[in-house]
C-alpha cells in the first residue's frame, strides 16, 4: 500500500534519524496549548500519521483506546518496537481517504494530525477533511498542527495556511475552538507551527 503514497517521500530512507528526532520531544511539549481540549475520560483516539507513536503511546498510557495510522513501514516498525508496552492498534492506512478506517463504521472522540496536513495537495485536503469529519463522534475533537517553513529536499509538501484549514474544516460542519502558533521544537531555521482545534457540532 505505502509505495505509491507521495506524502511519505523521504521518510523511508530517513526513518532512523526521524525516529530519534520525534522521540526527542515530549507529548506535552507538542500538544501543550491544546491539551485542555483532549478528553479527560478514557476515549477513542485516532492518531493519523502517527510516526513513531510518541503521542499514541502517551494517550494509551492515560487509558485511551488508540488507533495509530502510519503508512511508512519503517516508521511504523519503530513505533511498534519503541512502544510495545502500550496497547496501540497500528494500521497501515493514509489520507486522503483512509480506506481501511473509512469502511469500518468506527467513531473517534479525538483525532490528531501532527505535521501531516502539509503533505496533501488542495484536492486531497478537501477529501481528507471530509474523511476526518466522517470519523468523528458527536462533539468529537480534531487537533491539526500545521508545519510552515522551508521544505526539506526530497519531501512532498505544500504551503498550507491556518486560514485555509479553518475554512475547509468549517465547510464540513466542524467548529473552530482553538487557534494558536508556536516555534519549531526542533529549532529548524524558518520553521514554525500553527495549532488548530475543531469540534464536531452535535
Amino acid at each position: 500500500m505505502s509505495q505509491q503514497i507521495p506524502g511519505i517521500a523521504g521518510y523511508r530512507n530517513e526513518a532512523d534519524v526521524l525516529a530519534e528526532q520525534y522521540e526527542g520531544v515530549t507529548f506535552s511539549e507538542v500538544h501543550g496549548d491544546t491539551i485542555q481540549l483532549f478528553p479527560a475520560q478514557p476515549s477513542r483516539v485516532l492518531d493519523i500519521g502517527a510516526g513513531t507513536g510518541r503521542d499514541a503511546a502517551a494517550l494509551a498510557a492515560l487509558g485511551h483506546r488508540v488507533v495509530a495510522v502510519e503508512p511508512t513501514p519503517e516508521m511504523r516498525g519503530h513505533g511498534q518496537r519503541l512502544h510495545a508496552d502500550q496497547p496501540i492498534e497500528w494500521i497501515d492506512d493514509h489520507l486522503p481517504d483512509l480506506a481501511r478506517l473509512g469502511g469500518s463504521d468506527r467513531e473517534f472522540d479525538l483525532v490528531l494530525l501532527t505535521a501531516v496536513w502539509m503533505h496533501l495537495d488542495r484536492p486531497e485536503r478537501e477529501r481528507a477533511m471530509a474523511s476526518i469529519a466522517g470519523l468523528l463522534a458527536p462533539d468529537g475533537i480534531v487537533i491539526i498542527i500545521l508545519r510552515h517553513g522551508p521544505i526539506p529536499a526530497g519531501r512532498h509538501m505544500f504551503d498550507v495556511t491556518a486560514e485555509e484549514t479553518i475554512t475547509l474544516a468549517e465547510s464540513t460542519g466542524l467548529r473552530t475552538v482553538h487557534r494558536g502558533s508556536r516555534p519549531d521544537l526542533h529549532g529548524r531555521r524558518g520553521v514554525h507551527m500553527s495549532t488548530l482545534g475543531f469540534r464536531a457540532v452535535p
